[in-house]
Order: structure tokens, then sequence, then C-alpha cells
């Protein structure tokens, strides 16, 4: 009888939210799993949540804006596993505001991170995932990938590229036996929005006007991300409301341009007034 050999995964952002809760998931299917973030106390954590787990849970610091660091990364993975199944490029981070207040750094931050991290883990996984014939990229983009989000351009833009690159090298890899989808999740109950720089407007007002009915938990998001993995979709939305932007979006462009115009006249006057008040 034959050693069916064991899946492994890589996964950035694992310190957290979705990356974390992916890896917990993969874990427990049985993968191994190297997990990586750039807060060593938290990927520490996520490693110690998956003890006792069917898989094995590697876990390390890194910063995926240094190319380096990731190519060692991916290539010290596959030389000790021979193989990687999975790549999740999924560390991002935001800033919040109006353009008219955010920075250069502020988007350069915000690209590094979010569109950079992405293309440096692409760059170093994608030639031995061809090498291998086989292999899954997946990307974390957000709605704000498909749909135009005011007060988060940067962010809005590094995703919609994110998007754009998935989209694309699904195309170039299809053939080649690598697989690629980008997940677009809406409302995620993750430290993201703490965790968010926030510019010209109030943190504690933004996290007391999140309707967090309309959002689901990280362990609820991993489960359907990687239903859609199994089923290689080529775009992952999460949410119902993430559904319904991506649909309005392509089918009323200026509709959804309408009331994001109207979002925007609304907060512009309740930060208006709560700087008066």
């Amino acid at each position: 009888m034959t050693t069916q050999p064991q899946t492994v995964a890589l996964i950035t952002g694992a310190g957290s939210g979705i990356g974390r809760a992916l890896t917990l998931l993969l874990a427990q299917r049985g993968a191994t799993v190297v997990a990586t973030d750039r807060d060593p106390a938290r990927v520490d954590k996520t490693r110690q949540l998956a003890d006792g787990f069917k898989g094995a849970i590697e876990s390390g610091v890194l910063d995926v804006t240094d190319a380096a660091a990731v190519e060692e990364m991916v290539r010290t993975a596959h030389a000790r596993h021979g193989r990687i199944d999975y790549l999740f490029n999924n560390a991002g981070i935001a800033v919040a505001g109006e353009v008219q207040n955010v920075t250069l750094k502020d988007w350069n931050s915000v690209l590094d991170v979010n569109l950079h991290g992405v293309v440096h883990g692409v760059v170093a996984a994608y030639g031995i995932m061809v090498e291998q014939g086989f292999g899954h990229i997946v990307n974390t983009a957000s709605i704000e990938g498909l749909a135009p989000f005011p007060g988060t351009v940067s962010y809005v833009a590094s995703k919609h590229a994110v998007v754009g690159l998935s989209t694309a090298l699904r195309a170039e890899g299809a053939g080649l036996g690598v697989r690629v989808s980008v997940v677009c999740p809406g409302l995620i109950l993750t430290r993201i929005f703490e965790d968010t720089k926030y510019v010209g407007i109030e943190r504690e007002e933004v996290l007391e006007s999140l309707p967090e009915w309309m959002g689901v938990n990280p362990e609820e998001c991993a489960e359907r991300i990687m239903r859609g993995v199994d089923r290689n979709r080529p775009i992952i939305p999460i949410t119902g409301l993430a559904w319904v932007l991506w649909i309005l979006t392509r089918m009323s462009p200026s509709l959804v341009l309408r009331m994001m115009q109207r979002n925007v006249r609304r907060a512009r006057a309740q930060n208006a007034a709560s700087k008066t008040s």
C-alpha cells in the first residue's frame, strides 16, 4: 500500500484573523502548515492553538514586503517537504481616511504589504508549482477589490490589483497544472479594524458603526474559503453583502457609485457633527 503524501500549505498573515483560522483548519485536516506572520507572539499563539491537531504547524516570523525573506521561506519549505500544495497570500493592512488626508507613506505601506507581498509570494512559489506540475495559489483580496469603497482608497487600489493579478495568473497557470483563486471577503470579524490606521476619522466611531450582524467570524470564513478552493473557484466572495455588491457592481456600476457617494456625504456630516459636539 502506498502512502499518500502529506499536503503542504504556506500561509502568510497567520497570526490572527483569517490566516489563523485557515492555519487551524488545514492542520485539523492533517496538512503540514508553514504559518508565518510579522508578529512573533501572534504566530506563536497560532501554533499553540494547533497543538494536538492531526497536522503539523511550523511557525515563523516573516515580513512579506521583504522579497528575499519570502523567497527563502518558500524555498526552505519546499526543500524540507519536497512539495508545495497551497500558498495562501493572506497578509494585509489598511489605512482608513480620505485621500486628501492620507500621505504617500501611508499609500506605500498599504501597497507594499497588500500588493507587493502577494507578488513576492507568487514569484517565489509559482515556478516551483509549475515545475512540480501542481499547486494552488490563493490570494486574499476583499470585496473592496470588486467594488469602489471611498475612505480606504489605497486599500481598494491594492485589492483591485490583487483580483486582476489573480485572474490573469489563473489563465496562465491553467495549462501548467497551477490553480489560482482570489478570496474577496466582506465583513469578517477580525482584528483588522483595530489594527487599521485611521486618518481624519475616529477609530471608535468606525468600530461602533460596524454592522456585526452582517459579518462572519474567521472560522466560518476559513470554511467557506476552503469550500471554494476545493471546487477551484476563480473568485470566492465571502458573506451575502459581498455577493450582492459584486453582482450590483457588474450590473450597474453607476448605481453602486451613487450609493458610495451618498455614504461619503453621510460620513462627512457625521464626522463634522462629532467634532463640533
